[in-house]
């Protein structure tokens, strides 16, 4: 099978994605954004062939450069993995003919608004929400709903550019900020109490052939916030044993259903609270921030594999083990400025060696990056453990133990 791969350098993860479908008997074409020399011999080697073009979101040169390849060879697939892609990726395979999710699912799984609309029609548990382009609009929607509310960018990919408002005076706060960057037009929601997680999948032909329910704790927001929070996801081990779960996969296959998303990896984000379990958002694209690392290490599977395999085969290769709950903590600088120091690492290395998946430490004199940067923006620890509950235990004891020093 011959498979175009939307910018195979850059981030560094895209590797994966070439190398596992290589693995599986993949011949890959690589369109991006890099100089050829730039791609290092083991990722060129891993590729029949690679195409630069000046930026992988112009939909213009990026139809050019697939019927080029087109004009070479017979293209099965065209992939891309990056929430940004997704869009462009989409409109080219239409544009050429190639089959994978379409420009309408995809436009539903961005804009944020169109995509509660369509769950909200299917009978999915979501937020009220809004598209709006004004101040007054928003007032609307506030005297309708109530606060606290939240706002945030049509398109925007995970927690990217939320804001919690409270008030009037914060929403007229918060608009202002769109406002200044440009936006002319934003998704505002209901805010909905209750822990947050997300249910992640690999879909063959609308089907959830793969799927992981990770928790947050705590939610997004709340982890984005404050620099003394040491903010943990964890993915269980659990899903084939309690009811809720089986709830979340009802959610996740309705989900899939109604947007009319086929074979493809997806994110979705819910909550659960007083007013039961509620769909959230979906990215119609694999997780970011390593989730597939931590999925890999938990079933002792290559994640990145089977989602070649199925990309390629139209089928999974090996099932889910659940051997393990894994989760990766974060660890926040105690100071804006430059990396000084660390405490705390031998320690922890002495407690739980054999339950450290691996770690990262950015190097004393590195600048440091802001909290709302996320999990893996500065100094972070991942583990598994056979029980759930020992893990987070863990993550908790790694959060309190190691200290960053920065100023």
């Amino acid at each position: 099978m011959n498979i175009v791969f939307v910018e195979p350098n850059f981030p560094a993860n895209q590797r994966r994605f070439v190398h596992a479908l290589a693995a599986v008997g993949a011949n890959v074409i690589g369109v991006g954004e890099s100089d050829e020399w730039a791609l290092g011999d083991e990722l060129r080697g891993a590729m029949g062939g690679y195409h630069k073009v000046g930026s992988v979101t112009n939909v213009e040169e990026m139809t050019h450069a697939v019927r080029h390849i087109q004009s070479q060879l017979w293209v099965d697939r065209l992939e891309a993995t990056v929430e940004a892609h997704t869009m462009p990726a989409a409109q080219v395979r239409e544009a050429t003919g190639i089959p994978g999710t379409s420009v309408r699912t995809t436009w539903l799984c961005r804009d944020k608004p169109s995509m509660k609309e369509a769950l909200r029609q299917a009978g999915v548990p979501t937020a009220a929400s809004a598209a709006i382009e004004s101040a007054a609009e928003a007032h609307d929607f506030a005297e309708r709903v109530g606060y606290p509310l939240i706002l945030k960018p049509r398109a925007g990919a995970g927690a990217q550019g939320t804001t919690r408002v409270d008030s009037d005076q914060e929403l007229d706060h918060a608009l202002g900020i769109f406002g200044g960057e440009g936006a002319a037009s934003i998704a505002i929601e209901e805010f909905v109490e209750g822990h947050e997680g997300f249910y992640d999948t690999i879909a063959v032909d609308g089907h959830v052939a793969h799927d992981w329910v990770t928790h947050y704790y705590p939610n997004v927001l709340e982890a984005m916030r404050y620099r003394w929070i040491s903010p943990q996801f964890v993915t269980t081990n659990r899903i084939d044993d309690a009811p809720f779960y089986g709830e979340v996969r009802e959610l996740g296959q309705r989900v899939i259903e109604a947007l009319g998303i086929g074979t493809s990896a997806t994110h979705m984000e819910w909550f659960h609270g007083p007013k039961g379990l509620r769909f959230s958002e979906i990215g119609c694209r694999p997780p970011g921030v390593g989730c597939w690392d931590l999925y890999s290490a938990s079933n002792d599977v290559d994640v990145y594999r089977e989602w070649a395999h199925v990309i390629t085969h139209g089928t999974t290769d090996q099932p889910m083990r659940r051997l393990y709950s894994a989760g990766i903590v974060a660890l926040r600088p105690d100071a804006d400025g430059q990396i000084r120091g660390y405490s705390g690492i031998e320690e922890i290395q002495a407690r739980y060696r054999d339950w450290v998946i691996d770690g990262h430490f950015p190097p004393e004199g590195q600048p440091t990056q802001p909290v709302e940067a996320g999990y893996m923006a500065n100094a972070w620890v991942r583990m598994r453990h056979p029980d759930y509950d020992t893990l987070r235990g863990m993550l908790d004891d790694v959060g309190q133990t190691i200290h960053v020093y920065a100023g």
